[in-house]
């Protein structure tokens, strides 16, 4: 009984770190986003409120919860409530699975620095990334607003294109891997990162990425010079900050994901491996943050055609050499 009951407060402790960790990570990322953008364009950032600014993350969320969260005539009113909180709901559960580093003994027994270590967890983070998809779609549908449902269907025809792309791009890393365990995945990479095995896997997801997460150059869902907000032209207050926030998680999972699949977890010489970790995720978003500032936004029909032209054959492609490779025994 004594086992069961450390086993549950363990559990409760780790997801109490994770969410914390996650949502402070999520909201300073604004803040990082407005500065480097800021400084790329040769203007400051945020500095007002708070020593440089730091302050602003919290003023931002203290203005969304006194915003007035307005809900428009025609709506359908429960789907209209919930679709925000699947498009960041779907992010934070996929945090489950993730591995933050290797296994410690605490109190005697082997303690993962995971949630849930399950040997489908590359299975359970593609699953639920695919749940955003519902968000957007039925956010821009039930908003009752020709641009918001434009910017849905855009949205789900983008996720879905991508989604096929990023699933060919992990089908080689499980089959270097051997195994669908992201724990297993990371330490099939304790001497060469996937980046570098499998370099044209890692070019298709980061490019599947980016149109899956909704950043530029692929943030056709919200182009606002068309659609002004797209999807979420309807939603204020906290609801529009759930997407708002969604769209930080999401870029925070990313980068976890990254991590773990191409850049060998927290696999690394001279620091601690959570250290390591900690700081090839972080690198993700600063690279997304970079792109925004650099790349112009692409049409659709060029979005669609790099998507099922492109990255579809290329990925399949790539499938095979691995295949071929793994049974030459190289």
């Amino acid at each position: 009984m004594t086992d069961i009951l450390l086993g549950i407060l363990i559990m409760l402790v780790r997801m109490a770190v994770v969410l914390a960790v996650v949502f402070g990570l999520a909201a300073y990322m604004i803040l990082v986003e407005r500065k480097l953008l800021g400084r790329f364009q040769v203007r400051y950032g945020p500095n007002r409120v708070g020593l440089f600014g730091l302050l602003q993350p919290i003023a931002d969320g203290l203005k969304m919860l006194l915003k007035e969260d307005i809900i428009p005539d025609g709506v359908d009113r429960r789907i209209f409530l919930v679709a925000p909180a699947i498009v960041a709901g779907a992010a934070l559960f996929a945090f489950a699975v993730v591995p933050f580093g290797p296994a410690f003994t605490l109190f005697g027994r082997p303690v993962p620095q995971v949630i849930t270590d399950t040997d489908v967890g590359l299975l359970l983070i593609f699953g639920l990334s695919s749940l955003a998809v519902y968000g957007v779609a039925l956010g821009g549908w039930t908003s009752d607003n020709k641009y918001s449902l434009l910017g849905g269907v855009r949205g789900a025809a983008q996720m879905i294109s991508y989604e096929l792309a990023l699933g060919l791009a992990l089908v080689p890393v499980a089959m270097t891997a051997h195994s669908l365990n992201l724990t297993d995945i990371v330490n099939a990479q304790a001497r060469l990162p996937f980046a570098i095995t499998q370099p044209v896997a890692f070019l298709i997801f980061v490019i599947s990425s980016l149109a899956e997460t909704n950043r530029i150059p692929f943030d056709l869902p919200e182009a606002e010079n068309e659609l002004q907000a797209g999807f979420h032209t309807e939603y204020s207050g906290m609801r529009f900050a759930l997407f708002f926030v969604g769209e930080y998680v999401n870029m925070i999972l990313l980068g976890s994901v990254t991590a773990i699949f191409f850049l060998g977890g927290w696999h690394g010489p001279f620091l601690p491996p959570i250290l390591w970790f900690g700081l090839k995720v972080l690198a993700v978003p600063v690279f997304l943050i970079w792109t925004r500032a650099s790349l112009p936004r692409l049409r659709y029909d060029q979005l669609m055609a790099l998507g099922w032209k492109c990255l579809v054959p290329l990925g399949l492609a790539n499938i095979l050499v691995t295949g071929a490779l793994l049974a030459a025994g190289l």
